[in-house]
């Protein structure tokens, strides 16, 4: 018998993905699929597992939806994702609440799973983390105008403090062809801005034949009915000469890099299995500026790791100085069990707290640069809504990824249709974001 499924995403754009995934298949078993919990047969809580704070936010959703279950409003809670993956264990006896789990590698088998809990079974299944499929129907989870292409799964990078190899498998890039299926049914769905994702998006391509093949990828996605093109977390030491003029010469492609680097000491990247030196950082941030202009840059950056001491942590301050990064994500390290970070020395939690506060503080100094320099610009702006209290629209230019990056308010003499392309004039800003007028 059909049943009514509502589902909840945490984490990344990754795990949305999967998410849509799960959405669709349910929908095509004839089930339906609900935007609230109250009232839902089953409750499918996707978790992300990547630091400790991810799985409290899991913990807390899972709690809230037993409170529904225990009020008669949601029948059975499903877990699924990176957290479900990584303490299977402890979710099935430390949660009687929940009635089921799986593991990334076992999406695919949602629908039995919900069929499982209706029959009163407990179903836990923990598919191939390298092997599980990638590709499959989506129902977007995202606003009709923007969405997501997952290009690979899982990461070879090993880097000291993460889980995610452990988590979601080897590095799996997917077929070309397969992508560019999707895409243009992404595209003919009516998607003007399509993000590239996966852990690492430069490398894509590798795995199946040795070689680099994103910059021949975009070239192909660059064909199809897009506006805006937008790439997420490319690796500093796969960044090939050719991808750099893929990005220049494409005026598809937003000149929007997400580059994460974590840190610029020497002693703390060569710990942490980084493979780029503070050189070699600084030349590659130059060369994409010489090569790319109008660029900016997005970053993420960890306070805190083994071996930063306070020589450390002020080399870090003034390397962002230097190099001034426009966006930058914060993050107090976190010693994720598991991993061999966890096992070195490093310094308090209060203190890698402090130190991402002082570093905050620097980036928003950057940030009001950035902003100022833009104060009279006419910018294309995808509007994205209204703002009843600011009594403003709302979008985003190139500069701005959605969720990450903040928004851009204008007024405007003629109202525009959400999810199309306006030209705002920047005049100021309101508690760090540009405003501006339509023009």
């Amino acid at each position: 018998m059909p049943y009514t499924v509502s589902f909840i995403s945490l984490g990344c754009a990754k795990n949305q993905v999967n998410c849509e995934q799960m959405m669709a298949s349910v929908s095509a078993a004839g089930h339906t699929v609900a935007a609230q919990p109250e009232g839902a047969d089953v409750v499918v809580i996707n978790t992300c597992g990547f630091l400790a704070s991810a799985n409290e936010e899991a913990i807390d959703n899972i709690l809230q939806m037993a409170e529904l279950k225990q009020a008669g409003q949601v029948k059975k809670i499903l877990v699924t994702g990176c957290m479900a993956q990584r303490y299977k264990e402890d979710v099935l006896t430390e949660l009687p609440e929940v009635d089921g789990i799986l593991g990334t590698g076992s999406y695919g088998d949602i629908v039995q799973a919900v069929e499982e809990v209706m029959a009163d079974h407990r179903p836990a299944r923990f598919g191939n983390i390298h092997t599980a499929p990638q590709d499959g129907p989506r129902i977007l989870s995202t606003p009709p105008w923007y969405a997501y292409l997952r290009i690979a799964e899982g990461c070879d990078n090993h880097c000291a403090y993460c889980v995610i190899p452990s988590l979601r498998g080897k590095y799996r890039s997917r077929p070309m062809d397969e992508l560019l299926k999707e895409a243009r049914e992404l595209a003919d769905a009516g998607v003007k801005e399509l993000l590239v994702i996966a852990q690492d998006i430069t490398r894509y391509g590798t795995d199946l034949n040795g070689e680099h093949q994103l910059a021949a990828l975009l070239r192909e996605l660059c064909k199809l009915d897009f506006h805006w093109i937008r790439l997420h977390y490319l690796y500093p030491d796969e960044i090939t000469d050719e991808l750099i003029d893929t990005i220049a010469s494409e005026p598809k492609i937003l000149k929007y890099i997400d580059l994460p680097i974590q840190h610029c000491n020497d002693t703390i990247l060569k710990a942490m299995n980084r493979r780029d030196t503070k050189a070699e950082l600084t030349a590659l941030l130059a060369k994409l500026r010489s090569r790319i202009p109008g660029l900016v840059l997005r970053t993420s950056i960890i306070t805190g790791l083994p071996y930063e001491d306070e020589a450390a942590f002020e080399e870090l301050c003034e390397f962002l100085r230097e190099t001034r990064i426009e966006r930058a994500g914060v993050f107090p390290f976190s010693p994720e069990e598991g991993t061999r970070a966890a096992q070195m020395d490093h310094v308090p939690t209060e203190e890698a707290v402090r130190r991402a506060e002082l570093l905050v503080d620097v980036q928003s100094e950057i940030i009001d640069g950035f902003n100022e320099s833009r104060q009279g610009q006419v910018l294309e702006v995808l509007c994205e809504g209204f703002d009843g209290q600011a009594q403003m629209f709302f979008g985003r230019s190139y500069a701005e990824s959605p969720d990450i990056d903040g928004r851009i308010y204008f007024t405007a003499q003629e109202d525009p249709e959400i999810g199309t392309f306006v030209s705002v004039r920047v005049t100021g800003v309101m508690d760090g974001e540009l405003t501006g007028e339509r023009v």
